[in-house]
Parts: structure tokens; C-alpha cells; sequence
């Protein structure tokens, strides 16, 4: 059975991991088949690059992706795009599905943006007073 799953590259506490099309027998970092794409998890914001082509081929042919490997996957909008393909929409249907899924991608991530910022703000406050209170 072949994986699709993250091989560690890298260094000691700067890891980089290859996305990588693997026999699910032979170990993390062993033989792989083929070098699908590269995450870099220390990034600000995480780089993910994937070979959408390759990664398809391979799903197709029965690959499964470990469950970390799909979420990458997911959040590049692949695994969409090929449930619309499954679903026998047509290209100009795909792109406009995929270009509101990318809108409301970029919505939902100001958003998380604008929730992290009032969250650190209002911490920021309660420390302020609780000095205040303490001096």
C-alpha cells in the first residue's frame, strides 16, 4: 500500500519536511517513490508547496494520505477540486468554485487574524490593570 506522507529534512530544531509518495512499509525518512512537495512549518505562515498533478495521480491510484498530509492537502484547496472533478462539473465550473473558495478562504483567515488581535489586546489590558491594582 503507498502513503502519502511527510519525510523530515532539515535540521535540529528547524524541521522540513518533503511531502512524499511512500510505501507505508518502509520507515519516516527511508525509500520513498516520489517527492510530492515540501512543508515548512516554522514559516510565518506555513509554506506548503505541492504538486497538485502528482498528488492527484496518486490518490487515484489508491494512495492514502496520512491524516496530516490531507490537511495540507485540504488547505490548498486540492481535495475540492477534485471531488468537483468526481462530480463531473466542467473546468469553467471548477475555476469559479474554486475562486469562491478561495475568497472565502481569505475571509476566514482576516477574520481568525481579527479574533487573535481583540484577544491579545484585551490580555494586554487585564495585565495593565492587574499592575495597576498591585502598584
Amino acid at each position: 500500500m503507498v502513503k502519502i506522507r511527510l519525510k523530515r529534512t532539515g535540521r535540529k530544531k528547524l524541521p522540513i519536511y518533503q511531502i512524499v509518495a511512500a510505501d507505508a512499509r518502509s520507515p519516516r525518512d527511508g525509500k520513498f517513490l516520489e517527492v510530492i512537495g515540501h512543508y515548512q512549518p516554522t514559516a510565518k505562515p506555513h509554506a506548503v508547496t505541492i504538486k497538485k498533478d502528482r498528488v492527484a495521480y496518486w490518490m487515484q491510484t489508491g494512495a492514502q494520505p496520512t491524516d496530516t498530509v490531507r490537511s495540507l492537502i485540504r488547505s490548498t484547496g486540492l481535495l475540492y477540486e477534485m471531488r468537483l472533478k468526481k462530480m463531473g462539473r466542467s473546468e469553467e465550473e471548477i475555476v469559479s468554485e474554486m475562486e469562491k473558495w478561495q475568497a472565502r478562504q481569505t475571509e476566514r483567515r482576516q477574520k481568525r487574524l481579527v479574533v487573535k488581535s481583540r484577544r491579545r489586546q484585551a490580555k494586554k489590558e487585564a495585565e495593565g490593570k492587574a499592575a495597576g491594582a498591585e502598584a
